[in-house]
Order: C-alpha cells, then sequence, then structure tokens
C-alpha cells in the first residue's frame, strides 16, 4: 500500500495503544506522520482541536477525516474498511 491517503496519528512515548495503532498500519505498509504529544503543548492542542471530544491517544486521521483511536482502526480493519479508506 505504498501509495496511500495522508495518514496521521497523534501518540504519546510509551502508549501501548500507539504502539498497536502503528503496528498496524506498518504491517500495511502505510506511511504516517507520526505526531509526539508526549509534552503537550501546541500539537496537544492542535489535536485537541481537530477532534473535539477525544482526548486520548493515539488519534488517527486519514486525509483530514478523525477516525478515532487505536481501537477504532482496529475495528475499521477488522470489519474489511480500512483498505478502502487507505486507497488513493
Amino acid at each position: 500500500m505504498a501509495d496511500t491517503r495522508k495518514v496521521e496519528i497523534y501518540t504519546k512515548w510509551g502508549c501501548p495503544y500507539c504502539f498497536r495503532a502503528k503496528a498496524l498500519l506498518d504491517g500495511k505498509g502505510v506511511t504516517y506522520e507520526e505526531i509526539d504529544v508526549t509534552m503537550g503543548g501546541p500539537k496537544k492542542a492542535e489535536m485537541l482541536e481537530r477532534a473535539p471530544g477525544h482526548a486520548t491517544v493515539p488519534s488517527i486521521f486519514i486525509d483530514g477525516a478523525h477516525v478515532g483511536g487505536s481501537d477504532d482502526l482496529a475495528a475499521l480493519e477488522a470489519a474489511g474498511k480500512l483498505d478502502a479508506m487507505l486507497a488513493p
């Protein structure tokens, strides 16, 4: 899946859910931008603004649309919907 939509994932250091979400994307060969919000600051504020009501990490976006966290990403994969969302 070298040619995919833009994927962004907000993460924190040591987060097992972040690791799981990245492992799923890595397993699919998806290139993504990882945005570390371990220390809070402007990037954390950006994440909260982009996904109101979703204050935990990971917070995953595909082409600017918030898809949720690790469990949400896994559910999309289990339902067979993730590949279609990632297709260009």
